[in-house]
């Protein structure tokens, strides 16, 4: 990378963690790998034969290791992330960052007593194709921004621990924060739960911001096809990102008032080019390089918050049948 070296070590090699161990290793900053079961520590052993393998994380904490990568089940995310913190560790978690908004505060809070980097794994808001997608937004290429919407659905991996929202929507749920660049000011979910009783496989998030902006969330893992696709309207142009299609598409179309009366404008269309890299690598390269520079990562634990405030909300609302919740401001 460039930089001087870093130590890092990953606690959890199952379905997700193997990727990350797989990414530091290649980067020549992993130092050791943590996982509880054996089937994890082969995985990791043919991964990365260079590392040292512990299975407990008290032992690997006790460590010399300067950083640590956490992708163990969203339940121990709070209590590991705290004794990491404890042993004056750096923290990467994957998302969530925790499973209440009270414990994500401490957490952050945590950190920052103790001076140590907290960055959160919300890995979408690394992609290049959503990183143009923001640019374009900011920048006012698309205008003044009216409503985003997002479809994440597919076929599994369908969970009994915790619910489509908490599993797919945080994604979503950054990369609107990041787009309208604060959060709603009014939540209101629904969904329904077919496979588990009491774990929603599908939900719809509405979110109201309040300058006028609404978002639109809609996951599924009982869905005949994959779709992952943002879609973001402007008042000069709109935008399109296709995760599944790997394409961002802008839209010269809008819709003016020609004395009350609605006029479309439809004009061409483009592909914006971005650069083929993988979102993971360059996410594993933010936190080393947020380590290395003690500068706070674009997904700090700050924003790790703000999407927990959001669900939270959303959760609240599902269960309540929909009735909207709101969400207090944080981190501003």
């Amino acid at each position: 990378m460039g930089e001087s070296t870093a130590s890092v070590a990953v606690i959890g090699c199952g379905y997700w963690g193997k990727n990350l161990v797989r990414n530091f290793a290649e980067m020549g900053v992993l130092s050791a790998v943590c996982d509880t079961t054996e089937a994890g520590r082969t995985t990791a052993r043919a991964i990365a034969p260079d590392a040292a393998i512990y299975d407990s994380t008290e032992e690997l904490l006790a460590s010399g290791v300067q950083a640590v990568a956490i992708a163990t089940p969203a339940e121990t995310h709070t209590a590991t992330v705290r004794a990491a913190l404890s042993a004056g560790k750096d923290v990467f978690v994957e998302k969530p960052l925790a499973l209440s908004r009270a414990d994500g505060e401490r957490l952050v809070e945590q950190a920052h007593q103790a001076g140590r980097i907290l960055m959160v794994g919300h890995v979408l808001e690394y992609h290049p194709g959503i990183r143009r997608l923001v640019e374009l937004a900011q920048t006012g290429a698309l205008g003044r921004l009216q409503y985003v919407y997002s479809n994440r659905l597919s076929l599994g991996k369908i969970r009994r621990e915790e619910n489509i929202l908490w599993s797919f929507a945080p994604h979503d749920v950054a990369v609107i924060l990041r787009l309208v660049g604060g959060l709603p000011v009014e939540v209101s979910a629904a969904g329904g739960s077919w496979v588990t009783a009491g774990i929603a496989d599908v939900t719809v998030t509405n979110l109201r911001f309040a300058n006028g902006v609404r978002g639109h969330i809609h996951v599924s893992w009982l869905h005949p096809f994959k779709e992952q696709r943002l879609v973001v309207i402007g008042d000069a142009a709109m935008a399109t990102f296709d995760d599944v299609g790997k394409k961002l598409v802008v839209y010269d179309q809008h819709v003016s008032l020609d004395e009350g009366v609605p006029l479309p404008h439809k004009g061409e269309a483009h592909e914006e080019q971005y650069p083929d890299k993988e979102p993971l690598r360059l996410e594993c390269e933010a936190f080393v390089h947020a380590v290395l520079t003690r500068n706070p990562p674009l997904t700090d634990g700050v924003s790790g918050v703000r999407v927990l405030a959001v669900l939270e909300a959303a959760q609240a609302s599902l269960t309540a049948m929909g009735q909207p919740k709101s969400v207090p401001a944080y981190g501003v």
